[in-house]
């Protein structure tokens, strides 16, 4: 199930890390980030309105919005 509707933009998210060589786990861990919310992120599986999932998608470019 898709939640988030802009594939291209998870693909785009996607292929920029792996061509930069940081796995997701690398940067879950980084970001401070559940890596099973980030796996669903960019799977496209949470709306990524509010908490963990809001503040992932913020920081890797998928969504504009504010992190406080």
């Amino acid at each position: 199930m898709v939640v988030f509707h802009d594939l291209e933009r998870l693909r785009a998210v996607r292929a920029d890390l792996e061509r930069r060589g940081i796995t997701l786990a690398d940067l879950a861990r980084e970001l401070d980030i559940p890596r099973s919310t980030l796996y669903a992120v960019l799977n496209g599986q949470k709306r990524c309105l509010r908490g963990d999932a809001h503040r992932a998608a913020v920081l890797v470019g998928l969504k504009d919005g504010v992190i406080e």
